[in-house]
């Protein structure tokens, strides 16, 4: 991969996702029973250019937004992190919800034996309703100038428009130099696998770094791992390494491949690592063990693993260093509640380096 100089653009990274409003019973307690919720934002290719923009690096952000105040909940979450948000697409709010509407999640966090919870409501979201020609993509990347480029799954399976949305960004990526990383995140509840293949196996091909579980490479790009159950409960590495091998075989135009491996001793206790596969070296380099880490909110540990090994890459670090410091961030992003990273770069590289859990004062 040959990313631009950061002289020559205004940006190092933009992703194009959907952003949620979540809504959270506080501490562990049950949607069904809540008399009060948390209020969070976020959404999977949105929280990488959050974290990032906490890291320090320039970032954008485009989707859909209303012209409400969930819609400002959403803008003024960005902004606060200092996320571009010029080149989303804002509509006008019809007073029910009828035409356009911002997203929500209402998600429960686990505890023990039992799974944590995600219930959408996001039917006709501004970002759904995104189309092709929406966004000046050739102005993006040509006259402001990017670097990189981060979309994936969740966005891709929105709506037969945002499909088409994905195929123009991505080929528009690809004409201007921008390095390009697609997250597969497979969401089950918005498409079937034989969909989710349909679809991405094609744009795979103007991707550069692929990124996603053990789960993803089978549901959306038709890969099964050796030894894997159903419960997806133990990551035999070698397996999961050969997966990759023929993966990159596949499609010659990958650079890059980062997969986070996650077992899942209960809700509130996970193994947690991860490994990068990098063509140049053609070498596979794995990240530190987080063995029955303490896990407070799992959800946004895959984002947290994709925006911290591509700071990494962005920042000048080599593969190892850069895997090391995605799985440190991934593992930092879930003892905090809420999607998105609130980490410091200090506390990622102390924790990057095997810097102790000790008060710090």
């Amino acid at each position: 991969m040959k990313l631009r100089p950061a002289s020559e653009t205004e940006l190092d990274l933009v992703s194009l996702g959907e952003c949620m409003i979540r809504l959270s019973p506080p501490g562990h307690g049950r949607i069904e029973f809540a008399t009060t919720f948390e209020v969070h934002v976020g959404g999977g290719e949105y929280n990488v250019a959050y974290a990032l923009s906490r890291l320090g690096l320039r970032t954008g952000w485009i989707g859909g937004l209303v012209d409400n105040p969930l819609g400002a909940v959403v803008r003024a979450h960005a902004r606060g992190a200092g996320v571009d948000t010029s080149a989303c697409l804002t509509l006008p709010y019809d007073g029910i919800g009828r035409k356009a509407r911002m997203g929500l999640n209402f998600t429960e966090v686990g505890a023990g034996p039992r799974a944590s919870i995600t219930l959408y409501d996001r039917g006709y979201s501004a970002t759904s309703l995104m189309k092709a020609g929406d966004v000046d993509w050739d102005d993006l990347f040509g006259r402001r100038g990017v670097r990189w480029f981060h979309t994936g799954g969740i966005f891709t399976c929105l709506s037969e428009s945002t499909r088409a949305v994905t195929a123009e960004a991505l080929e528009a990526a690809r004409r201007h130099g921008v390095v390009v990383s697609y997250d597969l995140n497979f969401r089950s509840k918005l498409w079937d696998s034989a969909t989710a293949i349909a679809t991405t196996r094609p744009l795979v091909s103007y991707v550069d770094c692929l990124i996603g579980n053990e789960e993803d490479f089978q549901k959306v790009l038709g890969y099964e791992v050796e030894g894997v159950g159903a419960t997806l409960d133990a990551l035999p590495v070698e397996s999961y390494k050969a997966m990759v091998r023929r993966v990159v075989a596949d499609f010659p135009n990958l650079g890059l491949v980062g997969t986070t491996l996650r077992e899942v001793t209960s809700a509130t206790r996970n193994s947690w690592s991860a490994i990068l596969y990098d063509r140049a070296t053609d070498a596979f380099y794995k990240g530190p063990d987080f063995e029955q880490m303490e896990v407070e909110d799992r959800v946004g540990g895959g984002d947290g693993f994709a925006s911290g090994f591509i700071y990494g890459f962005l920042t000048g670090s080599s593969p190892q260093e850069a895997v090391t410091l995605g799985t440190a961030h991934g593992a930092l992003l879930q003892t905090t509640r809420g999607d998105t990273s609130q980490a410091t770069l200090a506390e990622l590289r102390a924790v990057a380096s095997g810097a102790g859990a000790r008060i710090v004062r």
